[in-house]
């Protein structure tokens, strides 16, 4: 799979997971290999650890937590959501402890306060989360983020695994093969809609 198909056609994928098949340790761990490989800021990339789950007590655990954020949400904000969407995040959160692995990247050191330093913070996990996931995507496998339990559960979920007090979960990501390859780049807007040149009153489209 070349590179632009692999980057246009990375979906976050929640109904196309398939629950029933392995997902092989040598597989994410050629992924983790190329998902450190991502830029971090300075010395940012010896802080991020990844932990995987694949125990199925612990996982069914996890799923309750997100479940119980993700369910209040829907409660109050799920009608400002489009239907399509609200289906496929709620199929994937009401079974999610059956995705064969969930990856819970980390970072060690809370988030700092001023918006600089949260830049270089999350700005040196994110990249690498988008490899693992790209990754995958090449592998034929998919994952899709699912952090609810950051909400309210986050302690609760760190006790759970033993994270200790000091490293930040920054997200959780579904990950398993998935019941079809041929993903499609989607329906995104135009970047003349969405670019300025030198000043925020000077968008693209205008010339």
């Amino acid at each position: 799979m070349d590179a632009q198909t692999v980057l246009t056609t990375t979906r976050s994928v929640r109904r196309k997971l398939d629950f029933d098949r392995e997902v092989p340790q040598e597989v994410l761990d050629d992924c983790l290999r190329i998902a450190q490989q991502a830029p971090a800021a300075g010395s940012m990339a010896a802080q991020f650890r990844w932990l995987l789950v694949r125990d199925a007590e612990l996982k069914a655990k996890i799923a309750a937590y997100n479940r119980e954020t993700a369910e209040a949400a829907w409660a109050q904000y799920g009608h400002l959501v489009e239907e399509r969407a609200l289906t496929s995040a709620q199929h994937l959160v009401r079974n999610l402890e059956r995705v064969p692995v969930l990856a819970i990247p980390c970072m060690i050191g809370r988030p700092p306060a001023d918006a600089f330093s949260q830049s270089a913070y999350f700005g040196s996990a994110y990249p690498a989360i988008w490899s693992f996931q790209l990754a995958l995507r090449d592998r034929g496998l998919g994952s899709s983020i699912c952090g609810y339990h950051l909400q309210d559960h986050e302690a609760d979920v760190a006790k759970l695994l033993g994270i200790p007090d000091d490293v930040m979960q920054i997200s959780l990501l579904a990950v398993a093969c998935t019941t079809q390859r041929d993903f499609r780049a989607a329906a995104r807007p135009d970047i003349e809609d969405i670019t300025y040149l030198d000043t925020w009153d000077s968008p693209l489209s205008r010339g």
